[in-house]
């Protein structure tokens, strides 16, 4: 493996695991969304040293250019957004439960053999995804936009003041 692409794997999952962290301690909740569209481009930085493109590119689209705007949009409209998330009960069963899924999590990764294939992908995965996109599944595709954003839309009229 390349030195170069190891450091940024490093330094993506470093930025990955800082920014999740922050998205679940703010309070801010708007800073938390920040954050939420930081830990998103990482993710989609990751996928890129993977060699999948297509999941890269999903990953900025999607989540990044239109969950997060989202989120950031309705955050923004709510009233009392200063207030900041307030503390509740669930707070230390919340903490245990972390630490028990933080334990499996840590037992199943030194305890799974890991084995690495040193060829290749047989050819890259966007052009036959897009083809199939386009192509075979246009029409559902449109179909889906259209629901997406007429389910938008009444979302807006249903939260606006009267």
């Amino acid at each position: 493996m390349d030195v170069g692409i190891a450091i940024a794997f490093w330094i993506l999952a470093a930025l990955a695991v800082v920014s999740s962290a922050a998205v679940v301690l703010l309070r801010d909740l708007f800073r938390a969304a920040l954050f939420l569209v930081l830990s998103f481009l990482t993710v989609a930085g990751l996928y890129i040293i993977l060699q999948a493109d297509f999941l890269a590119v999903a990953q900025i689209l999607i989540y990044v250019g239109a969950i997060s705007v989202l989120l950031i949009f309705a955050i923004m409209l709510t009233r009392n957004t200063q207030r900041g998330n307030p503390s509740n009960q669930f707070f230390a069963p919340g903490l245990f439960l972390v630490g028990v899924i933080f334990s499996a999590i840590i037992v199943a990764i030194f305890t799974t053999e890991w084995p690495a294939s040193a060829e290749a992908p047989p050819e890259a995965t966007t052009r036959l995804l897009a083809d199939a996109l386009f192509n075979k599944f246009v029409l559902p595709f449109e179909v889906a936009s259209v629901l997406l954003l007429a389910a938008m839309l009444g979302a807006i009229v249903i939260a606006r003041e009267r």
